[in-house]
């Protein structure tokens, strides 16, 4: 077997979604592919729905219809374990990718010897093979034979594993797999990945739709979503010391670390929970400084995160609820403008 695709599953029955994506993938251009379609017990008809593409496609789908919810993690793992492909991909349920997606890779893959392939994306807001607004997933500079440099590039900026393809050998022999039941599993697995990988290719075209939309999880800002962020990050941080990775990479891993679990989760926190709490601000601020309590001197940080919120970040490091209270009031400020300008608007 050539390629093994893994789709997770989740609800995804309304709208016609899943329907476009299975479509795309039974429609490749490359005969010597499985597609791994793995159920994470859904609650909507979705499961029928890929058993009628298995009874359709007998060669080509795979259905693995889990009994628990174990979020898209647990389900890629389920995945993998099934896989038979000399190559893996992953492709998310409502998204999809060009009829020649996996033909173009797989041709830069035997053109090059690389063991990881990926492309851009393309954002889109309906169901549609026109391109939307085009986003270059990574950069020239981290392509080619992997040294230690690109493999500082990638931890940095792994980008997405959707639109890339594995040899499925170095997952097998490395134990790569997913953290499972939480939201951004590819937050931890991306960047772990890509230091086992020893050549990266990328195909200059956007091949993968994604297909933005309200459901989607980075609409929904709670508390618990955070936390699922917060918990990837401790699980890359886990595996890292665990693996000996932490000391090589310690600078990038450090970065990586605070901007996910603390700089990006606290001002979309703050941002966007209706009631956000001051002990879960102060968690947020001693789960980093525990790790990394020296995290703002990194040159990463310095370089890479705004002069506003770091003058923020360095007012909570000196009081909590100054900072709280501050940037409570500043959103309520910037809200009132906002309410203001279009209540002008109107006359």
């Amino acid at each position: 077997m050539q390629l093994s695709v893994i789709v997770p599953v989740y609800n995804m029955a309304a709208e016609g979604k899943l329907e476009y994506c299975m479509d795309s993938l039974v429609n490749q251009t490359v005969e010597d592919m499985e597609i791994i379609a793995v159920d994470d017990a859904s609650t909507d008809s979705s499961l029928e729905i890929l058993r009628s593409y298995q009874e359709r496609y007998p060669e080509k789908v795979k259905v693995i219809a889990c009994s628990v919810n174990r979020r898209q993690g647990g389900a890629k793992n389920r995945g993998l374990e099934a896989a038979a492909g000399e190559w893996v991909g992953f492709v998310d349920s409502d998204d999809w990718v060009a009829p020649r997606f996996y033909e173009r890779l797989l041709a830069k893959a035997r053109e090059t010897g690389a063991d990881v392939v990926g492309c851009d994306y393309s954002l889109v807001s309906g169901h549609t093979y026109e391109q939307g607004r085009i986003v270059v997933n990574n950069t020239p500079d981290q392509t080619g034979i992997l040294d230690r440099e690109r493999h500082r590039k990638l931890l940095l900026q792994p980008g997405s594993m959707v639109i890339k393809i594995y040899r499925h050998s170095v997952i097998r022999e490395n134990g790569l797999s997913f953290p499972e039941g939480i939201f951004y599993e590819d937050n931890c697995a991306g960047p772990l990945w890509s230091l086992y990988f020893t050549h990266f290719e990328r195909v200059e075209e956007p091949l993968y739709y994604y297909y933005q939309h309200e459901a989607s999880t980075v609409h929904h800002i709670t508390e618990e979503r955070c936390r699922d962020r917060m918990r990837a990050e401790e699980i890359f941080y886990e595996e890292c010391e665990r693996r000996g990775i932490l000391e090589r990479y310690r600078p990038e891993i450090e970065y990586r670390f605070s901007e996910l679990y603390y700089v990006i989760t606290l001002f979309s926190y703050m941002q966007g929970v209706r009631r956000p709490r001051l002990s879960f601000v102060k968690e947020l601020r001693e789960g980093v400084e525990a790790r990394f309590p020296d995290f703002r001197e990194n040159e990463y940080y310095r370089q890479r995160i705004g002069s506003e919120e770091r003058r923020l970040i360095a007012m909570q490091r000196q009081s909590d609820l100054r900072f709280f209270c501050c940037y409570r009031m500043k959103l309520a400020v910037r809200r009132m403008k906002a309410g203001f300008g279009k209540g002008r608007a109107c006359f």
